[in-house]
């Protein structure tokens, strides 16, 4: 029988055993509860680690790669910052950030677009109007030109004609860069009467020398005429601009074999390499065009070739640099662009510049003819203004390449130009001019004289003065009295006799300066 201090005992160890393993229990949950504090404080502090940076990478993003990205849309060359830390790259948020950047560059893309094609639509209707008005005024200039006799009146309404043809050509640029069409429908025309139309529409067409090394009759296709003109117009006018204007542009006409090329070289300063790329991309016309890409104010001259080297298969090149220091621009023309014009029964303007080729001078000598004195008078005097015999409007005169300034390797005699001794029914016949070479003489033979823009007009005044009065005369000894002479065309009569024997001179010339 178990005894009651025993029992006693046993309940003590019991009881201890108990406590103690209470005790332990609760010691091991008060450790595991300061652990669990501990790792929560860990994790609070690590989010709060990860919440700021991720505040500090949007505001990074919102403060400094944004407005990167928007800039580099107009400056490619512009770098756009990474990440503020760079372990934040190939993570889910960098990624998103990225794609953040990306949505924003084809937003801003469309939107440029957008506004550009709205601006260009309006910068076509202005532009369609000027161009509207430039034309009506150019109709009504000519049209005074053909009224009025006076020498200083035509010389100052050949320079407004003059002036109004830039103006139109700037409007014409504007509108081909807006996407127009190039608003002129030629026929067929020679294509060194191109390249002299446009030479006539710059301010320093004099400083301008063209070589013509072209087969005579090489033309273009009709709706190749403009293009070409516009093109050259704008390769000249980049070349007179950025070369000295005591310096000459030279320009050659040239086959190549699969069709021709105008090459253009000035002696500026050139291009840098930049530049140079910029160009070519531009006048490449492979890429869309956007105003706000030509900068303040907008340069739209390469610009408006790139349009039209698009829409017309024509090619320039403006990667080369000239010999002369400048800057070498070389327009090709292909074969399919390429046509065949009769040059005897339509030649060049007066003052194209004649083809060195000597095949092309014995096809043209074949052809050639006698012809009456007062056609050969008034066609070598209003050649360069007639835009209808041309095809291209405004050629160049007053140019030291003008008619007769090469003369010819294979005529013979000492009769040269409108001076050459009458055929036997007593009308001039048309003498090409002889080319001096060392065996035809021992003193060579004086240049042609070149007349200003200023003596070409008062020399065409004064022709049209005796004009109007011979007329006039026939109608006094008629009796009809609505063609009676003025007493001021009496005078310019008076007066265009005393300058009579400058015509034959200036006829080379092709009329006056546009």
């Amino acid at each position: 029988m178990i005894e009651l201090p025993d029992l006693a005992t046993g309940g003590l160890a019991v009881g201890m055993l108990s406590a103690l393993a209470l005790g332990g229990g609760l010691l091991r949950a008060q450790r595991q509860q300061a652990r669990q504090r501990a790792e929560i404080a860990a994790l609070r502090h690590r989010l709060q680690d990860a919440l700021q940076a991720l505040t500090a990478e949007v505001e990074h993003l919102a403060a400094q790669r944004l407005p990167a990205a928007a800039r580099q849309s107009t400056h490619p060359h512009l770098a756009v910052p990474g990440p503020l830390r760079p372990e934040t790259s190939g993570t889910p948020l960098g990624l998103a950030l990225e794609h953040v950047l990306s949505g924003l560059r084809t937003e801003l893309a469309a939107q440029r677009t957008r506004v550009d094609a709205a601006a260009q639509a309006a910068m076509r209707g202005a532009t369609r109007e000027i161009q509207a008005a430039l034309y009506r005024l150019q109709d009504a200039l000519r049209g005074l030109q053909q009224q009025y006799d006076d020498p200083e009146l035509t010389h100052t309404l050949f320079q407004l004609d003059h002036e109004n043809e830039q103006s139109l050509r700037r409007a014409q640029v504007a509108a081909v860069v807006c996407g127009a069409w190039v608003g002129l429908a030629r026929e067929e025309s020679h294509l060194v009467d191109a390249v002299t139309g446009g030479q006539a529409r710059l301010a320093g067409y004099h400083r301008v020398r063209v070589h013509n090394h072209l087969v005579a009759g090489t033309g273009l296709v009709s709706h190749a005429v403009e293009p070409v003109a516009i093109i050259v117009a704008e390769l000249l006018d980049n070349a007179l601009r950025h070369s000295a204007p005591d310096t000459d542009v030279v320009v050659n006409l040239e086959h190549v074999h699969h069709g021709a090329c105008v090459t253009i070289d000035d002696a500026g300063l050139g291009m840098t390499q930049d530049e140079r790329a910029r160009a070519q991309r531009l006048v490449a016309g492979s890429e869309p065009i956007l105003l706000t890409e030509l900068g303040d104010p907008p340069r739209m001259g390469l610009a408006a070739i790139g349009q039209l080297t698009r829409q017309f298969d024509l090619s320039v090149d403006v990667s080369s640099p000239s010999p002369y220091g400048g800057v070498r621009a070389v327009l090709r023309v292909d074969s399919h662009l390429l046509s065949r014009v009769d040059p005897v029964e339509r030649p060049p303007a007066a003052s194209a510049p004649r083809s060195t080729r000597k095949a092309a001078h014995d096809e043209a000598s074949a052809g050639s003819g006698s012809e009456a004195s007062a056609g050969v008078r008034d066609d070598d005097a209003m050649g360069a203004r007639d835009d209808k015999d041309t095809g291209v409007r405004g050629e160049t005169p007053g140019t030291s390449h003008g008619y007769g300034a090469e003369h010819d390797p294979d005529a013979s005699g000492s009769a040269s130009g409108h001076h050459a001794p009458r055929d036997v029914g007593g009308l001039p016949q048309r003498r090409r001019r002889t080319r001096v070479t060392a065996a035809s003489g021992d003193t060579p033979a004086p240049r042609p004289d070149v007349r200003s823009p200023e003596r070409a007009a008062a020399a065409l005044g004064a022709l049209q003065a005796g004009t109007s009065a011979a007329r006039s005369s026939a109608g006094e000894r008629t009796g009809d009295a609505a063609t009676a002479v003025p007493e001021t065309v009496r005078a310019r009569r008076e007066r265009g006799e005393s300058t009579a024997d400058h015509i034959d001179h200036s006829d080379h010339e092709g009329g006056t300066a546009r």
